[in-house]
């Protein structure tokens, strides 16, 4: 397999296939909803949704060591189980309807929000595999440590610039979740309280 060919596979297609799933996940479970006649389920899949995305923070408070319970890998994979879940359930909570600007404006955040988290995670995969294989080979190679750090220095600091991804990641999540709110307030403000 080339090289171009290995890069399709394992960077770009696992991309767009967790997108594709998330847009098939809610497709499918929006007509389920349609053909059991139960669209009113989705309006309080917001509820359900948003629960979810908050939990997916506790990554986020054990990297800044404002918890200190967790394993930081399982967080992770918690982070990103829980974050993918509850925009599926947000998303399906929007459906088509186009009555809420707020609304839609905070769901445009969110898939940003998403995807921006997605291309950091294979970004940073792609990033750490690359490094680790030049260490390996240098390595195998018979380089002495000292030479191998030496001679991967920028490479490390290269792969330290991708990690600030997040950078990048947090002013959008910020966004997103200043859009949810003001979103979340209009809802009570509004509601048939009756």
């Amino acid at each position: 397999m080339n090289a171009r060919a290995m890069l399709i596979s394992r960077e770009v297609l696992p991309f767009y296939l967790s997108l594709a799933a998330l847009v098939a996940s809610v497709l499918l479970a929006d007509a389920v909803l349609h053909l059991l006649d139960a669209v009113w389920i989705g309006r309080y899949l917001g509820i359900a949704g948003t629960l979810l995305i908050l939990g997916s923070f506790g990554y986020s408070l054990r990297k800044r060591k404002l918890i200190s319970i967790g394993h930081p890998a399982t967080l992770l994979r918690l982070h990103e189980w829980m974050a993918w879940s509850g925009s599926l359930l947000i998303l399906v909570h929007a459906g088509i309807h186009f009555n809420a600007i707020l609304g839609w404006l905070a769901v445009w955040a969110m898939l940003i929000n998403v995807a921006s988290g997605l291309r950091g995670k294979f970004l940073l995969q792609r990033s750490r595999r690359r490094l680790e294989a030049a260490r390996h080979l240098m390595r195998d190679q018979g380089q002495p440590p000292a030479e191998v750090e030496k001679r991967l220095y920028w490479d490390s600091l290269t792969f330290d610039v991708v990690k600030e991804w997040r950078q990048v990641h947090f002013p959008i999540t910020l966004a997103f979740a200043v859009l949810a709110l003001a979103h979340i307030i209009s809802v009570f403000m509004f509601w048939g309280w009756k």
